[in-house]
């Protein structure tokens, strides 16, 4: 995060200690702004075009900042739904169901298809599967990078989309 005289960018959106928005201005003439009020120009977004700033107070900023980290690092579990090539109809209905609550709940999930014997040469029903679930689950998670065979398994991770 880039604060006050560390924002080298010629011009900046403002927003300020209300949540009001100030425009588009010169990155000086937002410093002076911030100073004028004793608080800092903080660098918000910075992949946006022009760059969004916020005037706070640094301190407290970062402070929450750190809080609601943790606070999401602490709640984010990692669980894991197991399936075979040869699953039933209910018991994919029911797995699935269990990797939807564990998801709704804002944990990761990471689904493994196990392959037993020669059934790993059947790798595309694996695939098939991995999507059946992805499509599932498409309103609560998102898939987390591609799907990798790792031996005997291939796996995939989900992740909530909201949190709550």
């Amino acid at each position: 995060m880039r604060v006050n005289d560390r924002i080298s960018v010629p011009e900046v959106r403002v927003i300020d200690d209300a949540g009001e928005n100030l425009g588009v201005m010169p990155t000086s003439e937002a410093r002076e702004l911030a100073k004028e009020r004793g608080l800092d120009l903080v660098e918000v977004a910075p992949q946006a075009n022009p760059v969004v700033c916020r005037i706070v107070d640094y301190g407290k900023y970062h402070y929450q900042q750190e809080k609601r980290d943790r606070k999401q690092k602490r709640r984010t579990k990692l669980k894991e739904v197991k399936f075979t090539i040869k699953i039933g109809e209910h018991d994919f209905e029911t797995k699935l169901n269990r990797a939807r609550d564990f998801l709704s709940r804002g944990d990761m999930v990471r689904v493994s298809i196990f392959f037993r014997g020669r059934e790993v040469v059947h790798a595309s029903r694996g695939r098939e599967l991995l999507k059946r679930v992805e499509e599932s689950v498409t309103d609560i998670a998102r898939v987390e990078g591609q799907p990798s065979a790792k031996g005997r398994i291939l796996q995939m991770m989900l992740v909530p989309t909201q949190q709550s």
